[in-house]
């Protein structure tokens, strides 16, 4: 019953965020906002909102590890699996802007992040929690993130020109819209509830941690958008795009979704460990590293399967850890 809950909780989630998508952006284009604005907000929203989802219901229902631990576990899986699959099928150019802006970005979440889960080793804190005040921070880095992105695209005057995506948004009937942005909710609401009442059976029925079930099970589950977004964008000769699907996951997930549910209720970090907040620094450090040094601004395949290895090599530490 467990698996069905979370599969079909999973389903719902993932249904309900393209509904929800299709409608906002839908609505978006019927008021001619540019396509640059609905792709840094309702689309990255969408492809984030199982992480938003299943992390705001789980801390509701008490569940802080899965919380984190599908943010964490998220972010290492889109950094490590999803670039190094993609860079498996075709070699993915990074561009220099993405090398001295976004990346460091992305090393600078995973950073905060990892400060902001350390109370006990720099405040001498009874126990590591992430409490409303962290939760409001990261909202505000979330904001200056936002700020930036727009500033960046109205700079580069990309606010101003049709991009191509803009055509495959469906200009849906107001009435259609409204029924899209509503189902979708609803599904991503009844959905998130279904998948955390799953992963907290399974996570009891199997006897582990429900920190092991969110940096895995949960983190894999809900990061399948990405994972299809990037490889078939690879299968249509744009790798690059993986990346900037990646980036702006990893930053929306960790700013804006943790931001999210520590803002509503303090976090408590029992099963995530600085093991795993250094994982995520290196994985970001790691992509770095193979963009300025070895492949000259290009993730080879070879450089896919280091990451991909590294991530095996993660999962099997935690499962020995049981």
């Amino acid at each position: 019953m467990d698996i069905l809950f979370l599969v079909g909780g999973l389903l719902l989630i993932l249904l309900g965020a393209n509904g929800l998508t299709d409608g906002a952006a839908s609505v978006a284009k019927r008021f001619h906002i540019p396509s640059i604005v609905i792709g840094l907000t309702i689309v990255a929203f969408g492809t984030s909102a199982p992480e938003l989802t299943v992390s705001i219901s789980s801390a509701l229902k008490g569940s802080a590890d899965i919380a984190i631990g599908n943010v964490v576990g998220s972010n290492t899986f889109n950094t490590l699996m999803i670039v190094g699959c993609t860079a498996l099928f075709a070699p993915i150019a990074i561009t220099r802007n993405t090398l001295k802006r976004e990346i460091p970005l992305c090393i600078l979440s995973s950073f905060v992040l990892l400060i902001c889960a350390n109370d006990v080793f720099l405040d001498g804190g009874g126990e590591n929690i992430l409490s409303i005040t962290d939760g409001l921070l990261l909202l505000c880095f979330f904001a200056i993130f936002l700020s930036y992105t727009f500033a960046i695209a109205k700079r580069d005057g990309s606010m101003k020109e049709p991009l191509q995506e803009e055509d495959e948004i469906r200009l849906l009937p107001a009435w259609k819209s409204t029924l899209y942005i509503l189902g979708g909710l609803a599904g991503l609401i009844i959905g998130g509830n279904f998948f955390v009442d799953g992963a907290s059976g399974i996570a009891r029925g199997l006897g582990v941690s429900e920190s092991i079930i969110g940096l895995t099970l949960v983190a894999g589950g809900t990061s399948l958008p990405e994972l299809a977004t990037s490889i078939v964008a690879a299968l249509k000769k744009n790798p690059e795009i993986a990346i900037g699907n990646v980036i702006g996951s990893n930053l929306f997930n960790i700013f804006f979704v943790l931001g999210c549910s520590a803002s509503i209720t303090p976090l408590r970090l029992t099963g995530i460990t600085n093991f795993d907040l250094w994982v995520l620094v290196g994985a970001s450090l790691l992509l770095w590293l193979f963009g300025v040094f070895f492949g000259k601004r290009i993730i080879t395949r070879l450089e896919g399967s280091i990451l991909i290895l590294c991530y095996i090599a993660y999962t099997a530490v935690l499962i020995y850890n049981l």
